[in-house]
């Protein structure tokens, strides 16, 4: 059954290295800041004063903190505006591997940076990294795509989400106090990010560059049958490589896609539109900030330190569950019925967390109530805007637009999670509870333009997808 669905051991395989060698790469650093944050912040003072005689302000320490946090953010826009040039120049296998040096020299600059009592290490670790996974986000779900048979696109596209939440609650544990999460081992704590590295560097040459890249972009047809004959474990392939070959043919008849006609053309228009939508829809949607308020919630309902902290760990398993369940989901619900499910799922969640955090100083069970709230919120996330958009991008671009278009939904995706990363402290000091308002009104937007605008791409090939964009664009037609 598994075989006649597509999947296979050596598909599997090539899966696994993309996932565990970019995705978990990606998941863990975005989750491994927090533990060691305090720890950072003491070494800090402590190397400060040892330099200087005075301890840092703390007005500084927290500006301090804040620059290592977000300077990941501006490694990420970076990293992902290069997908483009890195896909097109080096291939998707070539540009994964090639990218791994960046995880090396971050992994170099934190291992080291206390034994050289240098804050700059730990800053420039932080930039390179954002660069590495910046570049995965937009590399790793178009290698994904493009090697995945289409009954199954969907789901081995979800994979990368999946393995983004198994490395945050895997970092989460790793960052326990009884485990790395320690005043002499959280060097060795954020040196980890090597192990995912390691591993692909040793498992992804095995694996063949993606089929289409190769036939499509590169005009190989010999190694492009050689390659998807790898991947289906079988050489009964005659079908796919048509299909392939007939998209190759149209593609010959259109240029390279450049930025200008991306912007302007608009059969390209509308697809980059959604794509960017989508990405802003993931990282708008409140999720941060769930995240930043659980703390304080689940202090607000009497837990104590270890138990809030067990708390987010149980919500990052529960953040895993969901995910596995979409990857089950997405190709029997569809994308746009799973992203709306999410969306409008987390504005209800909003409403009612909104109440619970205004009235929690009127009964102990509000905060009760808090906590149950902030994990449905994790769950609805996680049944559809926390994955789809990474995945959507590459069913709805051919494969002469697929870089440009990446590196665009890319970067906007780092750019939103920097600008929430710097704004919402002050509009939350500002706003209080009330900020999650905020939320609900942009979901609600966002709810509204995917029942509008985006199309359902499950089951559908790229011919037939971009067909319905230039209908949308010359006959004025409504997505479907």
């Amino acid at each position: 059954m598994i075989v006649s669905l597509g999947l296979n051991s050596r598909l599997l395989f090539a899966i696994t290295s993309v996932a565990l060698g970019s995705a978990f790469q990606h998941g863990y650093n975005l989750g491994v800041m927090n533990a060691p944050l305090v720890l950072m912040g003491n070494w800090m003072n402590a190397t400060h004063f040892n330099k200087t005689n005075e301890y840092i302000t703390e007005g500084s320490l927290t500006m301090t903190l804040s620059w290592v946090v977000s300077i990941y953010c501006v490694g990420g826009m970076i990293g992902g505006a290069c997908t483009g040039f890195f896909s097109e120049r080096f291939g998707r296998k070539g540009g994964l591997l090639i990218n791994n040096v960046f995880a090396f020299m971050a992994a170099i600059m934190f291992g080291f940076c206390k034994m050289a009592n240098s804050l700059e290490m730990i800053i420039i670790g932080r930039f390179l990294i954002g660069i590495n996974n910046g570049l995965n986000a937009g590399l790793a779900p178009m290698y994904l795509s493009e090697i995945a048979p289409t009954s199954l696109r969907g789901a081995i596209g979800t994979v990368y989400q999946l393995a983004v939440t198994i490395s945050i609650l895997f970092s989460q544990i790793m960052g326990l106090e009884s485990l790395l999460g320690t005043e002499t081992l959280w060097p060795i704590l954020l040196a980890l990010t090597a192990g995912p590295a390691v591993f692909q560097m040793f498992t992804l040459p095995i694996c063949p560059e993606s089929p289409k890249y190769l036939l499509i972009n590169k005009g190989r047809q010999t190694d492009s049958q050689r390659a998807l004959s790898w991947l289906r474990d079988t050489t009964n392939v005659h079908e796919e490589m048509e299909e392939m070959q007939g998209e190759a043919e149209a593609q010959k008849l259109v240029p390279a896609v450049s930025l200008r006609e991306i912007l302007t053309n608009p059969t390209l228009r509308i697809p980059l539109v959604i794509a960017v939508m989508m990405m802003l829809a993931q990282q708008f949607s409140g999720i941060n900030a769930v995240i930043f308020f659980s703390t304080k919630i689940y202090e607000s309902a009497g837990l104590g330190e270890d138990e809030a902290l067990y708390a987010t760990i149980a919500m990052g398993s529960m953040n895993v569950l969901m995910t596995l369940v979409s990857l089950v989901m997405v190709e029997k619900a569809g994308r746009k019925t799973l992203m709306l499910t999410g969306l409008g799922g987390m504005a209800i969640v909003c409403v009612f967390l909104t109440l619970c955090l205004a009235l929690k100083d009127y009964g102990t069970w509000i905060s009760y109530c808090s906590i149950v709230l902030v994990i449905m919120f994790v769950v609805m996330f996680a049944t559809g805007p926390g994955s789809i958009p990474w995945f959507l991008v590459n069913e709805i671009f051919a494969s002469n637009a697929r870089p440009i278009a990446a590196s665009i939904a890319v970067a906007v995706n780092w750019t939103a999670a920097f600008l929430v990363g710097l704004l919402f402290l002050p509009v939350a000091t500002a706003l209080g509870p009330y900020v999650f308002l905020v939320f609900v009104v942009l979901l609600c937007l966002f709810i509204v333009f995917t029942v509008k605008k985006v199309p359902e791409t499950k089951g559908r090939s790229i011919d037939e997808i971009t067909a319905l964009f230039k209908q949308q664009a010359y006959g004025g037609g409504n997505s479907v």
